[in-house]
């Protein structure tokens, strides 16, 4: 799944990937799309927060979550 959320601003990224999560299954991932510099904080530190996998950032607006709960 991928999420758009570029033009948006913090905290609206993370808010998306919050409310998307438990639509793909256990071990899939989301690719969330952020244009927003916070989105290079805010997203790591919410997989951590929530226990979820932070894979990385391939590119440089778009960053890779797995589902692990």
């Amino acid at each position: 799944m991928t999420l758009d959320c570029l033009g948006q601003k913090c905290p609206l990224p993370v808010i998306r990937l919050a409310q998307n999560i438990g639509k793909v299954a256990v071990g899939e991932v989301i690719r969330v799309l952020a244009d927003d510099p916070a989105a290079r904080n805010d997203i790591p530190a919410w997989c951590r927060m929530k226990g979820q996998e932070y894979l990385g950032s391939p590119e440089p607006a778009a960053f890779e979550v797995r589902r692990v709960s």
